[in-house]
């Protein structure tokens, strides 16, 4: 896993994206669909149809990175509003790469007893 820096900001990219764009692709479509710049240091996620894959950019201050993840199995979990974008935080970013619901995550383990 790439580490992000602590105050990164994080956007999905809320509907279906067509996952053969590069990085200038996904640029272009921050700046027109979402309205930010992709240039400011913040992380934009992207699902395709399938929901199986999911590209991420990032400009960190000296150049454009592009990082993308496939599932084996499963789908990741994805929000459904109309806006055109939701923040979620870095640890949220980590469930979902896991694969795991990032909006409800739950503790498989819990103590019974202290000591």
């Amino acid at each position: 896993m790439i580490a992000f820096p602590a105050s990164v900001r994080v956007w999905i990219a809320v509907g279906r994206t067509d996952m053969r764009r590069g990085m200038d692709g996904l640029a272009l479509q921050v700046q027109q669909a979402l309205g930010r710049d992709p240039h400011a240091g913040d992380l934009y996620v992207f699902r395709g149809t399938r929901g199986d894959l999911v590209k991420i950019l990032w400009h960190d201050g000296i150049g454009m990175s592009l990082y993308a993840k496939r599932l084996e199995s499963g789908r990741f979990c994805w929000p459904t509003p109309t806006d055109g974008a939701v923040e979620i935080s870095a640890a949220q970013l980590a469930y979902m790469l896991d694969g795991i619901d990032w909006r409800n995550p739950r503790y498989t383990f819990r103590p019974t007893a202290a000591g």
